[in-house]
């Protein structure tokens, strides 16, 4: 039974979020036409917008941008390029990078601006550009174009369950697990499974786990949005049974005795792509240089945290209270890639660490875009009409990733030749062709279409 407490921390906590939730409310299918009509090639993103590229010797436009970033360490390229000089090293000099208290500030800041107060660009989950360009989760339905800019890492997210599922060792087959939570339901209880944005890549991963063994993500357990910062007094209090979100919050989860980790999000789908840079399309297209300058010091930033050597300084960077505020211990094992489950099961140099660099991390492929949109249709919160290639096409500028790492002279090997990966397989057996990704949707047992 929840307890005064724990009722008060969810509402505060994820208030702003939670009319978002069902993709069956009534605003969201309101909507869902309006979406679909703006992500056409006539509708979404104003065509008289410029793409020129940055010239190799422009000059700056501007030296300022804004740029958020919520309290994860998938963030730290973000941090580093700001403490370690890269953006001052490309001219940049005026960069702010700014906390924001959950997605749903980042998604309202985003939407205002710098020009209003709000942000130019952030840390950001990959689907989310998406989802404010196209109106689908912004206030009124009214799209914002945005530019996906460079992945930020590959994996590193985790699922968390409490430790009343101790006994259970809950890992990726979750057929036991959902035994247990019909269980505690036919007894009365609620059992919520908490995420941190609606169609963000938490709520993604928490889907696909809970799906692919037979749990109905929005029929036999609420899904619920708390910010990442809050998870673990969430679950503390009883609020939630289960959690996905990066870290710190799931080795905290550890430290505290509080619960465990059921498995890396790696596990689910290795090396899946995850939180993206992105930006306003306004600035870029308005500042072509200035961007590339960003792209630029990013980029040496994730090269930066890739290497092992820089691994406990980034944590410790990580930790200050201007970017996540949380110990030390709990961010520098994960941060080397070393999981201690809290279940008894510890792995060292874990094969499916969150990586920022390494095996083309940075590059965001257009088809791995294309996978979020079609999870996105899966669960409802897109219309299946929505034109996903050209929408992806319209928001994924890898060509300006392609033009900064030339000009910084990143090795051939880390620049890829297609802007798809490829077929991809998860953990269970399914498979994700970009070429047919209806064949994909078509092959899911649980599903919204």
């Amino acid at each position: 039974m929840k307890t005064k407490e724990s009722k008060q921390i969810l509402v505060a906590e994820s208030n702003s979020n939670l009319e978002l939730i069902n993709p069956n409310r009534r605003r969201f299918m309101g909507g869902l036409a309006a979406v679909a009509g703006a992500a056409s090639l006539g509708g979404m993103l104003p065509m008289a917008m410029s793409r020129a590229n940055a010239s190799t010797l422009g000059t700056l436009e501007t030296t300022s941008a804004k740029l958020g970033f919520i309290a994860l360490t998938d963030a730290a390229p973000l941090f580093v390029a700001l403490e370690k000089g890269f953006f001052a090293k490309h001219g940049m000099t005026d960069v702010e990078v700014l906390k924001q208290s959950s997605w749903g500030t980042t998604r309202d800041n985003l939407v205002l601006g710098s020009r209003r107060n709000g942000i130019d660009g952030a840390h950001i989950l990959t689907p989310m550009p998406y989802l404010i360009s196209s109106g689908a989760m912004t206030a009124n339905n009214i799209p914002t174009p945005m530019y996906i800019l460079a992945r930020l890492n590959l994996a590193g997210q985790c699922i968390s369950v409490g430790q009343e599922y101790n006994d259970l060792k809950v890992g990726m087959d979750t057929k036991v697990f959902g035994e247990a939570l019909a269980a505690k339901r036919a007894g009365g209880n609620a059992i919520n499974a908490a995420m941190t944005f609606p169609g963000g890549t938490h709520d993604m991963w928490m889907r696909y786990w809970l799906a692919a063994g037979g749990i109905d993500p929005d029929r036999d357990i609420s899904t619920i949005v708390v910010p990442p910062a809050q998870m673990v007094a969430n679950m503390r209090v009883g609020s939630m049974d289960t959690f996905c979100v990066c870290e710190p919050w799931n080795q905290q989860l550890v430290n505290q005795g509080i619960g465990y980790t059921a498995n890396t999000t790696g596990e689910i789908w290795h090396n899946h792509p995850e939180k993206a840079f992105a930006m306003r399309a306004d600035y870029v297209d308005a500042n072509p240089n200035s961007t590339k300058a960003l792209l630029k010091a990013i980029m040496e930033a994730q090269i930066y945290c890739e290497q092992f050597e820089n691994r406990r300084e980034v944590a410790e960077i990580c930790s200050r209270r201007r970017y996540i505020h949380a110990p030390f211990a709990d961010i520098v094992d994960r941060m080397e890639g070393n999981f201690d489950y809290g279940n008894g099961k510890v792995i060292e140099n874990h094969p499916d660490q969150m990586r920022y660099w390494k095996d083309q991390a940075s590059y965001p492929f257009k088809s791995h875009d294309l996978w979020f949109l079609t999870e996105n249709k899966r669960w409802g919160y897109l219309p299946t009409t929505l034109d996903s290639s050209a929408l992806v096409d319209q928001v994924n500028r890898e060509d300006l990733w392609r033009v900064a790492a030339l000009e910084l002279g990143v090795d051939a090997s880390d620049i890829p030749e297609s802007t798809s990966r490829g077929i991809e397989t998860f953990f269970d057996g399914k498979v994700f062709d970009p070429e047919n990704p209806q064949a994909y949707l078509d092959s899911m047992a649980i599903t919204r279409i």
